[in-house]
């Protein structure tokens, strides 16, 4: 009887973390299922909302490229960074870009198609895992898990996602498409900017809006 009682007790003092874990999975997953529901429908005020503040750092630095970096410097960048810099100097005008900071420039790109439907339609969240304020969940596509993931932090009482956790996937994922192209990496991604706006990019992609 005894040991019965010390088995209620310790399984008292345990549900509540089980509990706890549960929920806190359930909001990570409604974070995510909250930011796609804002993307499919073009509201990027609203997406911006659940992304988290590293996510914001990471287009700030992006803006502050389009703005400042010379061609030498865009040259050296990352495959990924080099495509945002051209993707905004080619799609963006330089009174909005000089007007944007890094929250600007998001909601701008959701709304403007450049963070596309594409990008989360397919896509879910499934086993997530929490330690403390981050989290990550298991990138499903199509009911299908991958073995990518996304991350999440926990600001200001909220779970956010971290977009810059899939940024390496993405990289790796657009240097298999330049190569398999057979074209330069430049040349590439001049090609992308031409069909997604029928406009062919200029000399001028390659200089600080300023």
């Amino acid at each position: 009887m005894k040991k019965q009682l010390l088995v209620f007790f310790i399984s008292l003092l345990l549900l509540p973390a089980v509990y706890g874990q549960s929920s806190e999975q359930s909001l990570v997953k409604e974070a995510f299922e909250n930011y796609k529901s804002a993307i499919l429908n073009e509201k990027g005020e609203e997406a911006v909302r659940f992304v988290n503040s590293k996510t914001v750092a990471y287009y700030d630095d992006i803006l502050n490229k389009v703005k400042n970096a010379d061609s030498a410097e865009v040259n050296g960048l990352s495959v990924l960074d080099k495509l945002m810099v051209f993707s905004v100097r080619h799609r963006t005008s330089r009174a909005d870009i000089l007007s944007f900071n890094g929250k600007a420039l998001l909601v701008y790109a959701i709304k403007s198609g450049m963070v596309g439907k594409s990008s989360v339609i397919n896509l879910s969240v499934g086993e997530i895992k929490t330690d403390g304020n981050y989290a990550n969940g298991v990138v499903v596509t199509n009911g299908k898990a991958t073995p990518l993931s996304f991350g999440f932090t926990k600001e200001n009482g909220q779970w956010k996602i971290d977009l810059t956790s899939i940024l390496p996937a993405s990289a790796a994922a657009f240097e298999a498409m330049v190569k398999d192209s057979g074209q330069e990496e430049n040349e590439f991604f001049f090609s992308i900017l031409n069909i997604l706006t029928g406009k062919t990019p200029g000399p001028e992609i390659w200089k600080p809006v300023r």
